[in-house]
């Protein structure tokens, strides 16, 4: 069964500019799934994220969720869903547990009615609860955003890029927390950055310029990537990233961590050994490391993005 439905949704903000979101065709995502969306600053994701959150209108097309119209039934969707927006937008005077009370009254609820959904979450957020929201820190401030965007029990929970700035301890407990949501049916949204958690979701989406490049599930993803890829070390990475890009054989090279990631043509008859021949011989590197590997959902989105 399906719990969102989008339909060709387009959204511009300037008259004679790209759209900042424009998803041709139909995009669906199953009730209880996991879905990530990937992309970079500017792709679309937190416009996409407020058109279906009801909060801006598209220009075209509409989008579905639990059988409620986004135009139509703008009101009855904002009792089913849940948002965390990636910006801190909490009452930052008010106390933690204030923040929990009003988000709750909202909604025509009480904290204690839904505790059951949050307590793994609030149980960290207990010692500090009277605290003022803006005085925590970044993880206690997503924790408390998290319990105030499910204590109405949403169906549907949506999450701009949630881990952003948050330390490594906030982000993993955070992804436990949403696959024990997951389990219990919710579905659930996500945006990020971050390529490790994207491999933690059952779909993704990878995005750019408002469009979605490819869906699919992150191992039906890399499977899919069909070219020879190296990766490539020397003791001038500056020049070496240069020099890469002037080989005949080479289709893309970028960055990786302390390595550039090389995408080989598909006719290239080179391999590791004669990659690095080259780059001492005829470049005059040193220190030089050649390695093929495996593509990973990064590799898979850096050689999308131009197609």
């Amino acid at each position: 069964m399906d719990s969102i439905v989008i339909d060709s949704l387009k959204k511009s903000y300037r008259k004679n500019q790209p759209p900042a979101v424009d998803i041709g065709g139909i995009l669906t995502i199953s009730k209880g799934e996991l879905f990530g969306i990937i992309g970079p600053d500017g792709a679309g994701k937190t416009t996409l994220f407020r058109m279906l959150a009801t909060l801006i209108s598209p220009d075209e097309g509409t989008a579905i969720l639990e059988s409620l119209d986004i135009l139509r039934d703008y009101r009855e969707i904002r009792t089913i869903l849940g948002y965390m927006p990636g910006k801190f937008s909490l009452y930052s005077d008010l106390s933690v547990r204030e923040n929990l009370d009003f988000f709750a009254s909202v909604f025509g609820k009480d904290v204690e009615s839904s505790y059951g959904l949050i307590e793994d979450i609030y149980c960290r957020l207990k010692p500090f609860e009277k605290r003022k929201a803006g005085n925590l820190s970044g993880g206690m401030k997503q924790k408390l955003a998290l319990c105030c965007s499910l204590i109405h029990s949403p169906s549907i929970l949506f999450l701009d890029e949630p881990t952003t700035g948050v330390d490594p301890s906030s982000r993993r407990e955070l992804w436990e927390t949403l696959a024990r949501l997951k389990a219990s049916g919710m579905t659930i949204v996500v945006s990020t950055a971050y390529m490790d958690e994207a491999g933690r979701c059952d779909r993704v989406g990878m995005m750019k310029a408002g469009r979605f490049l490819a869906v699919d599930s992150p191992e039906d993803i890399i499977s899919k990537f069909s070219r020879r890829l190296a990766a490539v070390r020397s003791d001038d990475m500056f020049r070496l990233l240069k020099d890469l890009r002037c080989m005949a054989d080479v289709e893309k090279c970028y960055t990786f961590g302390d390595t550039h990631h090389v995408t080989l043509k598909k006719d290239a008859g080179i391999d590791a050994a004669s990659m690095a021949s080259i780059l001492e011989s005829e470049f005059g590197h040193t220190g030089v490391y050649v390695r093929e590997i495996k593509a990973s959902l990064e590799d898979c989105y850096m050689n999308l993005e131009d197609k």
